[in-house]
């Protein structure tokens, strides 16, 4: 299992004047994946800030997606549930009318989610004035949305850009559960602007990811090793990268493809990898709590995901040096990239350019040294201390 990232000294920030009580509230406390990272770091920087932390998690995270969270946390945290409470489910039309056993199972369901706000409503109404409560996903609303939240800011967040969110079941959740949120918080500009133009949503801001780490040693970006890190899983795109990988490997038979993580699509991309006829210059390394070491062995980074918000694994690659090559699937990677300045930014599925850029950084050193030293300092933009610092801006002014 993957442990979460500890704090390293570039995450300390300076002490608040105003202490608050900050509540995450996750789908799971210590479900694998970016937003429980995103969670814990963020818990960390506010709890050396001064502020009280408590991440919260609605269910256990099932035992093959269950990340190590480490010893001696500076904050608490909580579950709610035991196991998974029942799904939901519309009952339609006469036969669902007529569907006692379901409309039982539906009854006992929402039964337990009241019983279980009341458990939010007791750790909301222990909080000191002035606490705000941030729920990382919309599902977990469905909870915040029961409990008493009088006395508490309430700060929904979608860490998936707006075209993602629109093609999934969550859309409809966010319009639903977090319209008369405080403030709900996406991770561009460009994406705020589309909930509030094409949904009318008027309490809609945008809040970038931290940095989630800035070593002290970066890449030499000398070893012949190309490096991609995410699930497998569809939604990542490893396929897409095989293909890249299978147009460029030959014109460097030298050079390795690290590919770091697991997941439900291994078997499936084990055999693709073998069907392109690249199975020996593919390393299937697995899940890996070493990620700036992963880095700092590397000299290009790659993303092909399908779907992204404000992706970690470019920010960690840029700090580390490693220039980027990423399909544009969210605005976010344009915030984080710079086309042709520390990295490369291709139209989604084009796996041909892919591997045009690609190639261009595996065959010219000065290249990849410039793009990788380039992105070290612009990725500092996102440093822990600045964005910290819009939080707490945040967090004063939706005080007023």
């Amino acid at each position: 299992m993957a442990l979460l990232p500890a704090p390293t000294k570039d995450r300390i920030s300076a002490r608040t004047d105003t202490p608050r009580d900050i509540f995450f509230v996750n789908n799971s406390v210590d479900e694998l994946g970016g937003v429980t990272s995103w969670s814990h770091h963020m818990a960390r920087l506010f709890s050396a800030r001064g502020h009280g932390v408590h991440v919260i998690g609605i269910t256990p995270a099932p035992e093959d997606r269950r990340a190590e969270l480490g010893d001696a946390l500076p904050y608490g945290t909580t579950t709610l549930y035991d196991a998974h409470p029942p799904s939901a489910r519309t009952l339609k039309g006469v036969k669902g009318r007529l569907n006692v056993a379901e409309q039982r199972r539906q009854a006992a369901r929402q039964a337990g989610m009241v019983e279980q706000a009341a458990k939010l409503s007791l750790l909301f109404g222990s909080a000191r004035p002035g606490s705000v409560v941030i729920v990382t996903q919309v599902w977990a609303m469905e909870w915040v949305a029961l409990a008493e939240t009088a006395g508490v800011t309430v700060i929904g967040m979608s860490h998936e850009s707006f075209e993602a969110s629109r093609k999934s079941s969550r859309f409809r959740r966010v319009k639903q559960f977090y319209k008369d949120v405080d403030r709900l918080l996406v991770l561009t500009r460009e994406d705020s602007d589309l909930w509030i133009s094409r949904q009318r949503m008027d309490n809609v801001g945008f809040m970038p990811n931290p940095l989630p780490f800035f070593p002290d040693e970066p890449s030499r970006r000398e070893a012949k090793t190309v490096v991609s890190i995410g699930r497998l899983s569809h939604e990542k795109g490893i396929d897409l990268l095989l293909d890249v990988w299978a147009q460029v490997v030959p014109r460097h038979p030298d050079w390795k493809l690290r590919i770091f993580g697991a997941g439900q699509d291994e078997r499936k991309l084990h055999k693709l990898a073998a069907e392109l006829g690249v199975t020996s210059s593919v390393e299937w390394m697995g899940r890996t709590d070493d990620v700036p070491g992963a880095l700092r062995d590397s000299s290009v980074f790659t993303l092909t995901s399908r779907a992204e918000g404000f992706p970690l694994a470019p920010m960690e690659a840029m700090a580390t040096a490693v220039p980027c090559v990423s399909f544009d699937m969210a605005p976010g990677i344009r915030e984080i990239i710079t086309d042709g300045v520390d990295g490369f930014v291709v139209k989604p599925g084009n796996t041909t350019v892919f591997a045009e850029q690609l190639d261009a950084l595996m065959s010219d050193k000065e290249l990849r040294d410039s793009m990788g030293e380039a992105g070290r300092t612009n990725i500092q933009r996102f440093s822990t201390d600045k964005i910290t610092a819009r939080w707490e801006d945040l967090f004063a002014f939706l005080e007023r």
